[in-house]
């Protein structure tokens, strides 16, 4: 999505009439349904009189086509400035431009395209701007396809128009060779550079080449599941952008590290901001340091998906297997038996291990023990089950009984449902998770809120002819009678006419077994997934009366994740109900947010349906 859209001619008149800020945040309103901060507008004011001073240039073409504010598929990451056209060969060709208002760079030489800069009032690190230039463009050729088919030619640089570049300047060094290659960067004095660099790439003005990247078939770039594969072949197919490369970096830094205390590196991330992705891509660079690494999940569907698609091709299943393991595991191990763990949704860790619970003591402390380097991705706001005790809390108590390093950041951007950070705040808002969240959201996510389940599945069916990445799921309401029987004609979930099956008992690979579509998941099988479209069906644990009610008896006899709770109701009533509402609530976020690209929706209780409905106003289908 382009906030601002003009001929090179209208821009400059814009911005010779003081009135391209104004304009750019009217259309942010419009379009992304944002409120501009008063430090975004001052950077407009300031960026845009720059790249007037180098739009003017005589040698770009008057009718090339100009974008401000280019929303990058499937992230929340806005491209600040494009100059569309054809190059000498008749190609259609952008210039994509990352501006900064820096003017102070320091190198960090000990990690990968990481600079530290003054950001919001303290020295901070961040990524390169001609890493991030480049990393931008290659997430639009990632999620484009009209920029793959039409072959438009993208090329990135950086302009920091307030930053006067020294002799052997940061900016500059050498260890940032490589990204400037792909992505120049320019600096205060530079406008003619600029302008020499542009008209190099654009020669004359073309329409097509805006409408393409604006409208260009969204189409996600490889799952994770399908590129492990090649990733462990020393490919890098996801590309970390912003955050996720600073934080990817100084996990390297940490897992490199030589000290003699136990170092935990505490990584938080909600749904969709690529905690999984960093994970593997981490797996694979500790891997590559020649360090006995391994990814850990407590939920096996993430892990079995993985093994899947590794054996498939020519790793032997044993050494798949050494890559992946369930967080119970390290009951028996000695202190720092391996280099570094990664540990994927921590919050669903446990207190004991085995098929029983009759093993160890805290699977935190148990990994903590077990390695130098623990690395754990958590959200606080995922646990599920009454088990669930990796919280943030619970894994500090243990650094500080081992006296561990303690890192911690958080991951921001957001790549599940079309990039949408406001989807997720409406749907915290929604369930009264976080009663400031939002009333609205960008209407690019496809949500709906259907008045049957079967229109649900018939949506489903139909999105996933096109890849086999949609799914089905539920809230865990219904007893699993048909566990292991292989029989989808023996209907777990009865509503009216309509039934079907759980996934089957012998599915662990659920997610991506073609024919599970006629099978609906529960929590349990898709946590630490993503699905390009996701159907939720909302059992009669969560309805709507003046408000969001959560009733834990009408869960599954046979669902574990409340086990205890009846016992504790009748002891601490207040205690109980409190625990269940967070642990339905959680629930019902992590299976809305599964959908990259849509989320279609049936509630059992007719009041919670029309809730929703509400919610939506006018923008419901």
């Amino acid at each position: 999505m382009i906030v601002y859209q003009e001929t090179k001619q209208q821009f400059l008149n814009d911005v010779r009439l003081d009135l391209i800020e104004d304009k750019i945040e009217e259309k942010v309103r419009e379009k992304l349904h944002k409120k501009t901060a008063h430090n975004e507008f001052l950077s407009w004011m300031n960026s845009m009189q720059y790249m007037y001073k180098v739009m003017e240039d005589k040698r770009i073409p008057k009718d090339s086509k100009i974008a401000i504010e280019y929303r990058i598929p499937n992230s929340n990451k806005r491209v600040d400035f494009i100059v569309c056209g054809e190059d000498g060969e008749h190609r259609e060709s952008a210039v994509v431009i990352e501006l900064k208002q820096w003017q102070h760079v320091e190198k960090v030489e000990s990690k990968d395209a990481i600079v530290k800069t003054q950001l919001q009032g303290r020295l901070t690190e961040t990524s390169h701007p001609s890493y991030q230039a480049w990393s931008y463009v290659s997430l639009i050729e990632d999620y484009n396809e009209d920029v793959r088919k039409y072959r438009i030619h993208l090329q990135p640089c950086a302009y920091l128009h307030n930053y006067r570049l020294h002799e052997q300047d940061d900016l500059t060094d050498s260890c940032y060779e490589y990204y400037m290659e792909k992505a120049p960067v320019f600096t205060r004095g530079d406008t003619d550079k600029l302008a020499s660099f542009i008209s190099k790439y654009i020669k004359k003005g073309n329409p097509d080449v805006l409408y393409h990247i604006d409208n260009g078939r969204i189409i996600p770039s490889k799952s994770l599941q399908d590129s492990l594969s090649s990733m462990l072949k020393g490919n890098q197919e996801f590309t970390l952008i912003d955050e996720q490369k600073v934080i990817f970096e100084k996990a390297l830094e940490i897992a490199k590290k030589s000290t003699n205390r136990k170092k935990v590196y505490i990584i938080h991330g909600g749904p969709g901001t690529g905690k999984s992705v960093l994970a593997i891509n981490l797996l694979v660079a500790i891997l590559n340091l020649s360090q006995n690494v391994m990814y850990i999940t407590k939920n096996s569907a993430p892990r079995e998906v993985y093994r899947k698609k590794l054996t498939e091709g020519k790793y032997r299943k044993a050494y798949v297997d050494n890559l992946f393991k369930g967080s119970g595991s390290f009951t028996e191990s000695e202190d720092d038996d391996f280099d570094c763990l990664i540990v994927d949704e921590a919050h669903r860790l446990n207190e004991k291990s085995g098929m029983f619970q009759n093993l160890g003591e805290n699977q935190v402390k148990e990994i903590i023990h077990a390695t130098k380097t623990s690395i754990f991705f958590v959200d606080d706001f995922q646990m599920v089950t009454t088990k669930d005790i990796g919280s943030t809390n619970e894994i500090k108590k243990w650094c500080k009984f081992f006296d561990a390093e303690v890192y911690e950041d958080t991951l921001l951007s957001q790549f599940r449902c079309n990039g949408s950070d406001s989807y997720l705040s409406w749907i915290d808002n929604v369930l009264e998770i976080n009663t400031e969240g939002t009333d609205e959201f960008d209407w690019d996510y496809d949500i709906r809120i259907c008045d049957t389940p079967q229109e649900v599945y018939d949506l489903i069916l139909e999105k996933n002819k096109l890849n086999n990445k949609s799914r089905m799921v539920a809230g865990y309401c219904w007893n699993w009678i048909s566990e292991g029987k292989n029989n989808t004609d023996v209907h777990d979930i009865e509503i009216g006419d309509f039934g079907m099956s759980w996934n089957l008992g012998s599915s662990s690979t659920w997610a991506i077994d073609p024919e599970s579509v006629h099978e609906i998941g529960c929590i349990h099988t898709c946590q630490g997934l993503e699905f390009d479209y996701v159907g939720v069906i909302i059992g009669e644990d969560l309805r709507y009366d003046d408000g969001i009610v959560t009733d834990f008896t009408k869960r599954a006899r046979t669902d574990q994740s409340i086990k205890g709770l009846k016992g504790m109701y009748k002891k601490d009533r207040d205690k109980a109900e409190a625990i269940a509402d967070c642990i339905i609530k959680n629930t019902y976020r992590t299976l809305l947010t599964r959908g990259q690209k849509g989320c279609y929706i049936y509630c059992v209780d007719e009041k919670l349906k029309e809730y929703l409905k509400s919610r939506l106003g006018n923008q419901f289908p």
